[in-house]
Order: structure tokens, then C-alpha cells, then sequence
């Protein structure tokens, strides 16, 4: 067990030693007013004025309708599979509905898979549509971070920056250096990346068996790197060809927490505010420990359904090193309980064992991380609504002592608040609401593996996967049908844009307006007494909004567990 709590230092350490340098980089890159060669040439060909200002409308609005012309292109791509190049195996084109779906997870960094990436997409498709569409959404969640810091930073202004600018400093500065290390540090270990799509290998036996191969390092490098998620292969990161050693599956966890670790640095740096970037810091830091701590225990101490059956030493044996089911013996409990609790807390659904095989209390982490959606987070997106907490706690904190509230030298009025309740409400009506549907769905129980309270949580985690653009599955659900196809597609654009949007109005609100002064009755933000209340707060809000949920779903299955009955 102390080698366990050794390989999580060794993660978590790791992480922080990067937040100054990649905070560094970021910063740079987002407050540089140069313009680089293959920059300049880039503006030209989209007809971009670099240096013109955006209101948080049109920064808005640009975001919104280049996402939709990117997922437009994908869906199209996807329809006509068949009649593209670079594929000998000569995959079908995808449905309709499975097209729409697969676009619109790509576009709004999600990357659920309603199949299976070997068997559905061609080199070409993961190339032309998933591999850009990771990029591209990366890029444009890093980028409305950035217009989302420069309105807190300014003042009497209407100015957050430019889109374009930021979107496309962020692809040639950040993600593609970034990637291009990554990728060969990934071929160096193991990673396939060619364009050929399989090869022939010899068995002991003599028989001859097709493997299928791709381009898989480059993809698994934006896959991480921009808290993506998804996979080349059906099994994801449990594939060795996705992740074949110890060292990928470490830099797997540490790419997935480079940025959004890096921008509580960058926030602090451009408002000039260090130890805010750090109390923020802070506050993702506690709670991803504790949550790292309930899903260890919970699959340390494994069934007790299991340990209960003393008389079969195979199964005594068995639970003596925990719950193994569905896991990769190569990671071992500690770097499976690791990554279940980095790639949901960080939202980007990459996954090295099945999440279905969790135990109840196991299963409850990954659902958490992702209603609460703001502990790191995806790029960009997570830190947005971490601050969008953190101004209701302020809020609250007001309130209480009859003043109006202040954050970060800005007076918080009535159109702020509106704005971040629509933000935090979305996101659990969307869960909440899709959840319902799909539980009175006449054709629903067709497509669960599982009856009882495990069943309703497979439901559950597909919708707040969705949601939360997070894109790992708890499986055991057939996802593929137009229903599922449809709503969770459904979920992932609600999830993204009907917070990301309002939080961004909230940046150009408060650009206008002036700075006051810190007074007697100013509640100080960047203190251990201020990360406590904004967990605290975040924690109350996300417990009497999804206990309920929960409560028919992992906690009931623990409690039947305990009495003696599993699902």
C-alpha cells in the first residue's frame, strides 16, 4: 500500500512541478501581441484583422459558428466514409444519427464513442475528423478561457481579445508543439503511427490473425494533451497499443492535468494576482485527493459478496488484492483507481479499465467528478467554472453579511448572478432531464446489460458523460441506437455551450466596469478560509442537486451490496 501512496505522490508531485512552467508558456502565448509567420499567413486566408477587438458577443458568436462549421464538415466526412481514400479495409460510412452523434462529441471536446474506433472510422476519418476536431476544440476552450480572464483582468472596456487570435495562437504555440513531443515520446514506447491500416502476424499456432493499426501516437497525444478522450482502439487506454507501458500511462495522467493545472498560473499572472492562481489551485488539488481517496479504498477493499465466500480460497485469493475485475493487471489497483479519478476530474473520458466494473462506491467517483464538473476540468471550460463558484460563493458570503458582494475588485450585481445560475443550473437540468427521458424510454431496457440500481446508474453516467463533455462510458449500455445517438449528441452541445456562453457574457460584464477599492467589509478571495468556503459551497450545491440521482443509482447498489445482493 505505501508503493500505492508513493506512485500517487510521484503523479501529483509531477503535476505541480509543471503548473509554473506551462502556466508560464500559456501566459505568453495569450498575452503576446506578436504575431508569428504561419500565424500572419493564417489571418490572411481567413481574412482576419488580428489586432481588431471583440465585445464578448461577437467573441461568442465567432466560437459558436466555427464549432459549427467544423462539426458540419465532420458529419459530412463521416456520412461519405466510404467514398474517401487511405482505407483497405473499406469501412462503411456512419448512419445518420450516429454521425450527428460522433460530430457533435468530437466538436465539443466529449469524444463519447457510440462504437468502436477501429472497427467504425478509417485512418482517414480519424485523421481528417477526429484528430482535428480534437484540436480544434482544445483550442477553442483554451481560447474562451483566455477572453474569460481578460474580463476580469480589464475595466471599463468591452475588449476581450480576438477569437481567431487566441484560437489560432493556441494550435501553432501550445497544442501542436505540445502534441509533436508527446506523439514521439509515445512511438519511442510503443505507439503505432503509420497510415497503413493493419498488418498480418504468425501465431505460435501457425495461424494467421489481421491486427489493425493507424496512426494512434498523434492521436493519443491531442487525446490527452486537450483533455479529449475517446480512443483509436474500442478499448481505449486499456489497449497496449494506446497504452503499452507503465510510462505512457503516467504521462497519459500528467498530459491530461498539464493545461488545466497551467491556467490557474496564467489567471494569476495576467490579473497580477498570484496567490489567487495558487488558492485555486488549491481548492482542485483538495478535492481531487479526496475523491482519488474514496475510489482507492472503495476498490482496495473489493466485494465483500466475494470475501464472504471463505470457503473457495480462489475467490479469498482474489479479493486479497482488491477488486480486479476489469482492470489492466499491468497498472495494478493504485494506477487504475488513479486514472478513473484523473480522466473524469480532468473531463477527458479516457479510460484504462471498465468504469462498469467499479464497485458501487468506485462508481460514484467518476459521477461526482463530472456533475461537479470544476475540479480541473477540461481545458478551459474547468477553470471557467471553478471562477463561476467561486463568484457564487462570494455571493453567498454577501449575503450573509449585508454587503454587496466584491470579487477580484469588481462590484458582482444582479445581471453577473443571473448569468452564473443559468451557467451552474444547465448543466444539472440537462443531466437530470435527459436521465428521465431515457428512464421512461420504452426501448431503453433493450439496450441495458444490467437491471436494478446498476442498470439506472449506467444510464446516469451516459448523460453526465454527455454533459459534462467528459466522454468516457460507464458501459454496459448499447449506446448506438438513434435515441441515444440523438440525446446524448443532444447533451454534449447543451453541455458545452450553455455554460461556456453565459460565463463568457459574465467576463464582458464585468470588463465594464470600474475597479473599487478593497474596503472593511471585503471578503479577501485568495485565502485558505476563501478555498474552504468555495469547496464547501461547490460540495453543498452539487449534494442537493445529484444526491437524489445518486442515492437510486451507486449509493443504493453499495447498500444492497452490504446486505447481500449485487446487479
Amino acid at each position: 500500500m505505501s508503493f500505492d501512496y508513493a506512485q500517487f505522490a510521484i503523479v501529483v508531485t509531477a503535476m505541480l512541478l509543471m503548473v509554473g512552467v506551462a502556466g508560464t508558456w500559456l501566459t505568453r502565448v495569450l498575452s503576446s501581441s506578436h504575431h508569428g509567420g504561419p500565424e500572419r499567413l493564417t489571418y490572411r486566408l481567413l481574412g482576419i484583422a488580428p489586432d481588431e477587438g471583440m465585445t464578448w458577443k461577437r467573441y461568442g458568436l465567432a466560437l459558436l459558428l466555427s464549432n459549427a462549421a467544423m462539426m458540419l464538415l465532420g458529419y459530412l466526412l463521416l456520412r461519405i466514409q466510404d467514398l474517401l481514400p487511405f482505407d483497405s479495409l473499406q469501412r462503411p460510412a456512419q448512419s445518420a444519427d450516429l454521425a450527428f452523434n460522433t460530430a457533435a462529441s468530437f466538436v465539443t471536446n466529449t469524444n463519447w464513442q457510440s462504437y468502436s474506433g477501429e472497427s467504425s472510422l478509417s485512418n482517414f476519418s480519424q485523421m481528417a475528423v477526429i484528430t482535428f476536431l480534437m484540436t480544434a476544440s482544445a483550442a477553442a476552450g483554451i481560447a474562451g478561457c483566455a477572453a474569460f480572464i481578460r474580463g476580469l483582468s480589464r475595466k471599463c472596456t468591452n475588449d476581450l481579445g480576438n477569437y481567431w487570435v487566441d484560437f489560432t495562437r493556441t494550435i501553432y504555440r501550445v497544442l501542436l508543439p505540445a502534441c509533436l513531443v508527446l506523439a514521439l515520446v509515445y512511438v519511442w514506447q510503443g505507439m503505432p503511427q503509420t497510415l497503413t491500416s493493419s498488418v498480418t502476424a504468425t501465431t505460435l499456432e501457425g495461424a494467421k490473425q489481421q491486427i489493425l493499426i493507424g496512426p494512434v501516437a498523434s492521436l493519443e497525444a491531442i487525446k490527452h494533451i486537450g483533455t479529449n478522450g475517446g480512443g483509436f482502439f474500442g478499448m481505449n487506454a486499456a489497449h497496449p497499443f494506446e497504452n503499452p507501458t507503465p510510462l505512457t500511462n503516467m504521462l497519459h495522467m500528467l498530459a491530461m492535468f498539464l493545461i488545466p493545472s497551467a491556467l490557474t498560473f496564467t489567471f494569476g499572472s495576467m490579473l497580477m494576482r498570484r496567490r489567487q492562481g495558487w488558492a485555486f489551485l488549491a481548492a482542485f488539488l483538495v478535492m481531487f485527493v479526496g475523491f482519488l481517496a474514496v475510489v482507492y479504498h472503495a476498490e482496495q477493499q473489493g466485494n465483500p459478496l466475494l470475501a464472504q465466500a471463505g470457503a473457495d480460497q480462489q475467490w479469498s485469493a482474489l479479493q486479497s488484492g482488491g477488486n480486479l475485475e476489469g482492470k489492466e493487471m499491468r497498472f495494478g489497483m493504485a494506477q487504475t483507481s488513479m486514472f478513473v479519478a484523473v480522466t473524469t476530474a480532468a473531463t477527458t473520458g479516457s479510460v484504462n479499465a471498465m468504469h462498469d466494473s467499479l464497485t458501487p462506491m468506485g462508481g460514484l467517483v467518476p459521477l461526482a467528478l463530472m456533475m461537479m464538473n470544476d475540479v480541473f476540468g477540461g481545458v478551459g471550460v474547468g477553470f471557467i467554472n471553478l471562477v463561476g463558484y467561486a463568484i457564487l460563493t462570494v455571493f453567498l458570503i454577501g449575503m450573509m453579511i449585508g454587503r454587496t458582494p466584491e470579487f477580484l475588485g469588481k462590484k458582482i450585481d444582479a445581471r453577473e448572478m443571473k448569468l452564473v445560475m443559468l451557467a451552474v443550473l444547465a448543466h444539472p437540468f440537462c443531466i437530470l432531464g435527459f436521465t428521465a427521458l431515457a428512464a421512461v424510454w420504452p426501448a431503453t431496457v433493450a439496450s441495458l446489460n444490467n437491471s436494478g440500481p446498476h442498470g439506472f446508474s449506467e444510464l446516469l453516467y451516459a448523460y453526465t458523460s454527455g454533459t459534462a463533455n467528459n466522454g468516457s462510458a460507464f458501459a454496459g449500455l448499447n449506446a448506438n441506437t438513434p435515441f441515444f445517438n440523438i440525446t446524448i449528441g443532444l447533451a454534449m452541445l447543451f453541455g458545452r455551450y450553455f455554460t461556456l456562453l453565459p460565463m463568457l457574457a459574465v467576463a464582458g460584464s464585468l470588463a465594464m466596469k470600474k475597479s473599487v477599492p478593497e474596503g472593511p467589509g471585503t471578503l479577501p478571495t485568495a485565502t485558505p478560509l476563501f478555498t474552504g468556503l468555495l469547496i464547501f459551497v461547490i460540495l453543498v450545491v452539487g449534494g442537493l442537486t445529484f444526491l437524489p440521482a445518486l442515492a437510486l443509482g451507486p449509493i443504493i447498489e453499495h447498500l444492497l451490496m452490504s446486505a447481500g445482493q449485487w446487479f
